[in-house]
């Protein structure tokens, strides 16, 4: 009787040290991921310069590609969007292309429903579009953007999109 419950009390405290290590292991990889998932994106460039805070709400880092010339006439570039950061409104004279690398966000077209934005996804700003792009509010967004013909001009800064705008369908 007292080799059974032994036995028994034993196994009892092997059981409860055993579950409590393995609830702190799915915890502590829980964490990870949620931070992973709700942060971080697979950067393919450096982050680059921070974009004043007079066109972007939020941090978000230039990195130039393929600076402006009289050969190829477009702007290539990446931009890495905090979570929560945007662009203010603004407008290429000869439009935009932009192809999202990574994480997710959102882009609109001043008039347009808010489209929602995730890795592989491809957007056509038309010329002279009124339009804004910036990540989640819990990821952060990477893009490679590429304005054509420069010689018409870059970007026209507007004002900044409200939060209403941001979080409004």
């Amino acid at each position: 009787m007292k080799k059974t419950t032994l036995v028994l009390l034993s196994s009892l405290v092997f059981l409860f040290l055993s579950c409590k290590e393995a609830k702190k292991e799915v915890e502590k990889t829980t964490a990870m991921v949620e931070e992973t998932t709700t942060q971080e994106v697979d950067a393919i460039f450096p982050k680059g310069q921070k974009g004043p805070a007079q066109f972007f709400t939020g941090d978000a880092y230039n990195y130039g590609l393929v600076p402006m010339d009289s050969t190829y006439t477009m702007l290539v570039g990446n931009v890495y969007f905090e979570p929560g950061a945007r662009s203010n409104w603004h407008t290429h004279a000869a439009g935009q292309i932009l192809i999202i690398t990574d994480g997710e966000g959102f882009h609109q077209i001043e008039g347009q429903p808010k489209e929602i934005l995730t890795k592989g996804s491809v957007v056509k700003c038309p010329p002279n579009a009124k339009h804004w792009h910036g990540a989640s509010p819990g990821k952060a967004m990477q893009q490679l953007y590429i304005v054509p013909n420069t010689e018409k001009g870059v970007v026209n800064w507007m004002e900044a999109v409200t939060d209403e705008q941001y979080n409004g369908n």
